[in-house]
């Protein structure tokens, strides 16, 4: 009886068991728009280097096998340029369809190689060993852009930055110059006239002396005069 009991309530957990849905999994973090990117461009990276003939590892990879990789994407690219010979050759913006070629701009293949240069490094790789920093990867970027500003009749030049200028100074009231100069004005003329009145009283105090002086022998002569007189 006790074992009977126990199979039907095995069999009644079971359903519910069944009937409860699965974990959902975790949510992964979402990546932002350049590093969506550059992992799509590294993926296609690795994939041109399988497909390659002879097949190509990423350690015997170099500058060369980089400017290939550019090259073999110029049959997928979008931009006119226009050919040396062309009627539109360096026309911004030809009048009428031509049969040059579409070719990756230049714009869109230096960005590709800074991000398959950052992800080379973030994939565990030496920086001095990066084959999309190698000075022949330069020189073709370089001659890329300078064929297609002549080609197309666009220049390409480097944004500058703005230098921050420091804030003027503040303007002074109206006024406050005059002011300043009329008070000082006022200042010098006051000491001037201080030293001609400091002048003026030295100089009266000699001849307030010497009256005094005078004074005093007059009274000397008329007190010498007084005995003549009694003697008489």
């Amino acid at each position: 009886m006790d074992g009977g009991a126990g199979s039907a309530a095995d069999a009644q957990a079971q359903p519910v068991a069944q009937a409860l849905p699965p974990p959902l999994p975790l949510p992964q973090p979402q990546l932002s728009r350049y590093e969506s990117q550059k992992r799509r461009d590294w993926n296609t990276f690795l994939q041109y280097l399988r497909n390659h003939r002879p097949p190509l590892t990423l350690a015997r990879c170099s500058g060369a096998h980089v400017i290939e990789f550019l090259k073999y994407l110029d049959q997928f690219g979008k931009t006119k340029v226009h050919a040396s010979g062309c009627a539109y050759y360096g026309q911004p913006s030809p009048p009428a369809p031509c049969p040059c070629p579409l070719r990756q701009a230049w714009g869109s293949l230096d960005a590709l190689i800074g991000r398959l240069r950052a992800a080379y490094e973030e994939s565990g790789h030496a920086p001095e060993s990066n084959p999309f920093a190698a000075r022949a990867v330069r020189i073709y970027l370089r001659e890329v852009r300078d064929a297609q500003a002549k080609a197309r009749g666009i220049p390409y030049e480097k944004k500058k930055r703005k230098r921050t200028q420091p804030p003027p100074p503040p303007p002074q009231q109206p006024g406050a110059g005059e002011a300043s100069i009329s008070s000082s004005a006022a200042a010098v003329a006051g000491g001037g006239e201080g030293t001609q009145g400091s002048g003026s009283a030295a100089a009266a105090a000699p001849a307030a002396s010497a009256t005094t002086g005078q004074a005093g022998g007059g009274s000397n002569t008329s007190a010498a005069a007084a005995p003549s007189t009694s003697r008489v």
